[in-house]
């Protein structure tokens, strides 16, 4: 089965740069037709799409994040990183990050980690 992983801290301060990275196992980021995808879900709300990157090494962003979004790979370690430049509290969230066959069918998630955004 399908693995990923989060890692990165669970704190950071208003206006940096927020960066997280996702371990997969037992799947390459790099073989098949999936897309690799950050997702977020902010306290009471619903969940949010941020971008991915697909096995190729292209990438896509939500038109509302684009402005401030990176996502890279590491084909080396089999990851994949997001980040997030000059948050704001309105950044707290439980971020995930999860597989995608195409379509919005995500397979595969991460367990989630918890980022808060404050001084």
């Amino acid at each position: 089965q399908v693995q990923l992983q989060e890692s990165g801290p669970g704190l950071v301060k208003p206006s940096q740069t927020l960066s997280l990275t996702c371990t997969v196992s037992r799947d390459s980021i790099t073989t098949n037709l999936y897309y690799w995808t950050w997702i977020r879900q902010p306290p009471g709300k619903g969940l949010e799409w941020m971008g991915a990157v697909d096995y190729s090494g292209s990438t896509g962003y939500s038109p509302s994040l684009r402005s401030r979004t990176s996502i890279s790979r590491d084909t080396s370690k089999n990851q994949f990183t997001l980040r997030l430049s000059s948050v704001t509290p309105e950044d707290t969230a439980v971020y995930y990050c999860a597989r995608d066959q195409g379509g919005g069918r995500l397979d595969y998630w991460g367990q989630g980690t918890q980022v808060t955004v404050s001084s």
